[in-house]
């Protein structure tokens, strides 16, 4: 108790020397406006900033001034924790303390711009982190990463996962080999396994099924409140409201396809989605990166979700922080699950989520992180609210929300240089000649009129380090 009324009292102290810090930057800009209006401006947009600075810097400094009291390691864990579960309801981007407000079309203009900025810059690959290549140690064989790709795919969509796995091996794997894993929640036929077998002949393949349990609709779900959700989601113009196996793909890819006895021996996976384009040739091995880079997640893709699929995921995350508060990462991108001004109506619809996400079509994880005892804990807490059948929560959210609170945001990575395209989305880097096949012009995200579903560039900017902006 002592400790606990302690935490309080230096709490407190925090935020009166944040306030008077505030305060003081406030009237500086309050003078420099009148002596220089455009100057003004643009001290306004860094007092936002510094005001997290010194956030940081006061509980820093209040740390140290406590450390006898008691172990201050966990006591600083648990103050910089709480603090940002006092966060998670509100907005990430209120602009309080700037006098020019943007409205959401110059928002919308300013990070569009900023993302095609991005893509001016040639990549061939990561800069600055560590890359394995085939032929680093030429008197040495080989070693793979404990890595697999992983497809949840139907008979029916043989055809269109095969030009996936054509893809992926002229582009990177007919160097390395890894292995693949086939899901299904029916038995697969002889001509998918003959067909896939065929393609890899240098691969080991396995073909799984899923049981029953865990993928079909589990006991507890209220049979009418599911009704009622579905005809909820059918009268919003959601896709899939109604499809039950959509439902259940989602909730198994959220939580389950990395306990599969197939995927148990594995560490990282990639996701193979049937139908889905790769342009540019992967020099590096991907798996090793993540591995030698103690990444947790890889996208190439973040958009907006319907807020009515998700409405109450991120309330019942905040629900189950606030009774185990010592999962949330310190260094998580809580942040950027907040942002609230490109697409308001979604933060508000989603309660308190911005509905952001990784497109999980393409994803390359650490498998360990789901199985840590975080991720597994929320998913029991996900499991008994429901929200995969009474509304449409998706693994791409899932997943984005999971890593974006659990995980240190510096591990998780955008793949810039991996060309990409899942209708009606690209990841389209400015590379050297030959080494991609035809693709739109490096920056293109979609057709017309869906800029506004781009969120990447909040990722950019609210949750990559500046050394991260290659």
């Amino acid at each position: 108790m002592f400790q606990f009324l302690h935490l309080l009292r230096r709490r407190s102290q925090q935020r009166v020397i944040v306030a008077i810090v505030t305060l003081i930057l406030f009237i500086t800009l309050i003078t420099v406006h009148y002596r220089n209006p455009e100057y003004s401006e643009i001290l306004g947009d860094h007092v936002t900033y510094y005001h997290g600075k010194v956030k940081e810097y006061t509980s820093d400094k209040l740390s140290g001034l406590y450390s006898s009291a008691f172990d201050s390691s966990s006591s600083n864990s648990l103050e910089a924790k709480l603090e940002i579960i006092d966060m998670l309801d509100k907005p990430a981007l209120k602009q309080e303390l700037s006098p020019v407000e943007q409205t959401r079309e110059e928002f919308i203009a300013e990070r569009h711009q900023g993302y095609s900025n991005l893509f001016t810059k040639m990549i061939t690959e990561p800069k600055g982190l560590q890359l394995t290549k085939i032929g680093d140690s030429p008197d040495q064989p080989y070693e793979l990463a404990n890595a697999t790709f992983v497809s949840l795919v139907r008979n029916s969509e043989l055809r269109a996962v095969i030009s996936t796995i054509t893809q992926i091996e002229s582009t990177f794997n007919n160097k390395y080999h890894y292995p693949y894993v086939f899901l299904n929640d029916e038995t697969f036929s002889d001509q998918f396994k003959e067909k896939i077998l065929k393609l890899l002949p240098n691969s080991k393949v396995e073909f799984g099924v899923i049981n029953r349990e865990d993928w079909n609709k589990p006991s507890n779900i209220d049979l009418a409140k599911e009704e009622e959700g579905v005809k909820a989601l059918e009268d919003a113009g959601v896709g899939y409201s109604a499809m039950l196996s959509y439902h259940n793909m989602c909730r198994y890819y959220s939580g389950g396809f990395y306990k599969h006895e197939l995927m148990q021996k594995y560490r990282y996976y990639w996701r193979v989605e049937p139908g889905v384009k790769y342009f540019c040739d992967i020099e590096y091995d991907l798996f090793k990166f993540m591995h030698d880079n103690n990444k947790v997640y890889g996208f190439v893709i973040a958009l907006y979700d319907s807020p009515e699929s998700v409405k109450s995921l991120w309330p019942t995350t905040v629900e189950f922080l606030k009774q185990n508060p010592e999962y949330i990462h310190v260094n998580s991108a809580h942040a950027w699950l907040r942002e609230n001004l490109q697409n308001p109506s979604n933060y508000e619809r989603a309660h308190g989520y911005s509905t952001c996400h990784f497109w999980s079509n393409f994803e390359i994880a650490d498998m360990d992180f789901y199985r840590q005892p975080a991720y597994s804990s929320w998913m029991e807490h996900l499991e008994k609210a429901g929200g995969f059948y009474y509304e449409r929560w998706g693994d791409a959210p899932v997943h984005s929300v999971g890593v974006g609170l659990f995980a240190d945001k510096k591990d998780i990575h955008w793949f810039r240089d991996i060309g990409y395209f899942h209708p009606p989305y690209y990841n389209a880097p400015l590379r050297e000649k030959g080494k991609c096949l035809k693709m739109p012009a490096p920056g293109t995200f979609a057709g017309g009129g869906l800029k506004d579903q781009d969120c990447l560039y909040n990722w950019v900017n609210m949750a990559m380090g500046e050394d991260d902006h290659y």
